[in-house]
């Protein structure tokens, strides 16, 4: 967790002095790179792709050459396998998705070259045939078009015998025919020819930059996994800077929030929550107060903040900030009533409790929201009392919700145990969603 976060504080000053990295062109390509390395042939999109992954490779050497210190953040820098060789002989071959440039190969130009004189010697001959006035009357229309990718006239049906030719396809109302003249015939079968020479030497231009990427295999697939997890810090620097985040310190068995806001709510309108959970002073903590004054909230945010702590992510909250790295982290928040599984609320709560006293211990954090709520007043309170002691004797840090006076007083008179609430203005009678720790709601 600490190499996670150093990798986010890292990546955070990057951006904050140069701004962040560019991974466009960053596609997934191993499966790509696994068929050109059993012999297959990779279509151009496909060598794009592998080409964007080695220019992303490329960009972000460049990235991070011109940015001094990297920090944590230099051995994935470092270990990036650019291959500007291949890069540009991809992407000066493949013109676009389905275009082979003329300068891919000496054969393709000359190819080329004789098509294009080929292919206007057809349609000068047929512009010869459809300028004659002579012919006028025998053709449909004086354009030349292509069926069968052979060049053709459209000629009247009344007037076939008039235009000697071979019938390449007739309209669907019968009226016209399009006649290859015997003129051009000879051009024509040259142009096919042409043709398929020319994909011929496409498809081995394709194995050669397929052969290449195989050969090259291993160190692509490096840069891959290597810009993989560059543009997940970068995402989660990016992240920190737009909620305003920071590192917490990490401890060994105390969450200490300083102004820590849940990140899903308005920046502008959260009420930060100050608290101390676990260390010297108390590993328990009850809220009480009105409902939607927050309570759920706060425990959501304690949470989450040691969940993001964990993942490497800053938390939102202010500088000594600090947070333990849980073995678990145990919640019971929210009704989950259910009419398929014929579970009342309480029933899906205690359900759900069963688990959690199964599995806490020292190093969990349990979070349980109105907890005991769903049955009698009496009778919840008494349950709920015996399961927060189960867990603390457990060794579990833990942070409950409830409207029960019983664990307000339990709270005040138990060593361990400390009472918070959400303040409610009486006056205006609103919330004000602030967290009060030691005072009942």
């Amino acid at each position: 967790v600490k190499e996670r976060l150093a990798e986010t504080s890292d990546a955070r000053r990057m951006i904050e002095t140069k701004g962040g990295p560019s991974f466009s062109g960053l596609k997934d390509v191993r499966s790509s790179l696994a068929r050109a390395d059993m012999g297959g042939m990779l279509n151009t999109r496909e060598l794009l792709d592998i080409a964007g992954v080695l220019f992303c490779a490329r960009s972000l050497s460049s990235y991070a050459s011109g940015r001094g210190e990297t920090g944590t953040l230099g051995r994935l820098f470092s270990s990036l396998m650019p291959n500007r060789f291949l890069e540009e002989k991809i992407t000066t071959s493949i013109t676009g998705e389905e275009e082979i440039a003329d300068s891919a190969s000496p054969e393709l130009a000359d190819i080329r070259r004789k098509m294009r004189a080929a292919s206007a010697r057809v349609r000068d001959s047929l512009q010869r045939i459809i300028s004659s006035p002579s012919y006028s009357k025998v053709l449909q229309e004086a354009i030349i078009t292509q069926r069968g990718g052979r060049y053709v006239v459209p000629v009247r049906a009344e007037k076939r015998g008039e235009l000697p030719g071979l019938v390449h396809d007739v309209s669907a109302s019968g009226a016209t025919l399009f006649v290859e003249p015997m003129g051009v015939v000879k051009a024509n079968n040259e142009l096919r020819e042409l043709g398929a020479k020319e994909k011929a030497e496409i498809e081995r231009i394709l194995m050669e930059l397929s052969a290449e990427c195989a050969a090259s295999r291993g160190n692509i697939d490096l840069d891959y996994n290597v810009l993989t997890a560059l543009d997940l810090i970068f995402a989660k620097a990016e992240l920190s800077y737009a909620m305003n985040g920071g590192e917490a310190l990490l401890t060994e068995n105390e969450v200490r929030l300083i102004k820590a806001r849940h990140p899903l709510l308005d920046k502008g309108r959260v009420v930060p929550v100050d608290l101390t959970l676990g260390g010297e002073a108390h590993d328990t903590i009850v809220i009480t107060g009105p409902n939607t004054g927050g309570k759920t909230v706060t425990l959501k945010t304690i949470g989450l903040m040691c969940a993001m702590t964990c993942c490497g992510l800053h938390i939102p909250a202010g500088d000594g900030s600090a947070v333990p790295v849980p073995e678990e982290i145990l919640a019971d928040i929210g009704d989950e009533q259910s009419i398929e599984q014929s579970l009342s609320t309480f029933s899906s709560h205690m359900v759900n409790m069963v688990d959690i006293l199964r599995r806490c211990g020292p190093g969990t954090l349990v979070l349980l929201d109105e907890v005991g709520a769903g049955t009698d007043p009496t009778e919840g309170a008494a349950l709920a009392i015996s399961i927060i002691e189960y867990a603390r004797k457990a060794g579990a840090l833990l942070a409950a919700t409830t409207h029960y006076a019983e664990l307000k007083m339990y709270a005040a008179n138990t060593a361990g145990v400390v009472n918070a609430s959400c303040e409610f203005d009486v006056e205006t009678l609103r919330p004000t969603y602030r967290l009060l720790v030691g005072i009942p709601g």
